[in-house]
Parts: C-alpha cells; structure tokens; sequence
C-alpha cells in the first residue's frame, strides 16, 4: 500500500511544484495529493505530477486526516500565515494530525526562523526529500 504523502501551499505553489516534481523522481511506492490553499497553488503543483489536487480549507482538513506525511513550507502550520491563506482550522489539522510533519523552514510572512540563514530554496526542498523518504 503506498504511503500518502501530502503536500500543502499557498501563494503560487511553487514550493509545493518544486516537492511535488522531486518526489515524484524518486519512483517509491507513495500517492502524492496536493492540496493548495488557492487554485493555482494546486494547478501548478497538478501540473508538475501530483496525484490527486484539492484546494481550500476543508481539503486540508480532510487530507491531514488521511495523510501519512504532510510537507510544506512551515507557514502550514501556524494560523494566518501565508498572507493569511492559512487559516486558523488549517493550522489546527496539520498540527494535530498523526501524521510524520515535515516543514520547510522559510522566512516569510512574518515567521522568522532562528538558526535559518540564506538557505537556497532548492536546498531545502533536497532536505525536505530526504526527510520523506526516511519516513517512507
């Protein structure tokens, strides 16, 4: 049974295009679904291969139900984030689902994250890929 993996952004997506495009290189055994907290986060994260698309709050509510990973940039869990797109049940369903969180730390939107220099954003995502795949 594949692992399913969930995949959550806002704004354009391209995070979650970027995690979306390198899992699915990995050819494991895992169900891609993302989830976006707008329509064209999830249209791009679709057009770079994911396997399933949603978009809004209750698609984030419902998928970290059934999720096994959750990955996105860290704004995914704390209310308001995201200029706002985040609200505050979404942050609620990723911080409490069972699932395995792996959150990129991204300095945007007013979370700072200490101990975060300049970290390219390729870079993280490659660490975000690595999380996964140990927890696959």
């Amino acid at each position: 049974m594949p692992k399913k993996v969930l995949i959550i952004d806002g704004q354009g997506g391209g995070i979650g295009r970027q995690l979306t495009l390198a899992l699915k290189q990995l050819e494991a055994d895992i169900e891609i679904t993302a989830v976006g907290t707008n329509a064209l986060a999830t249209s791009n994260m679709l057009k770079a291969g994911a396997d399933n698309g949603a978009t809004g709050e209750n698609a984030v509510i419902v998928g970290c139900r059934k999720a096994d990973i959750i990955v996105g940039p860290i704004g995914i869990a704390v209310a308001d984030s995201l200029f706002g797109e985040v609200t505050p049940k979404m942050a609620l369903a990723v911080g409490q689902s069972n699932a395995v969180r792996v959150l990129i730390p991204v300095n945007h939107c007013d979370n700072m994250i200490a101990g975060v220099g300049d970290i390219p954003m390729a870079k993280l995502v490659e660490n975000a890929v690595e999380l996964v795949c140990r927890n696959i």
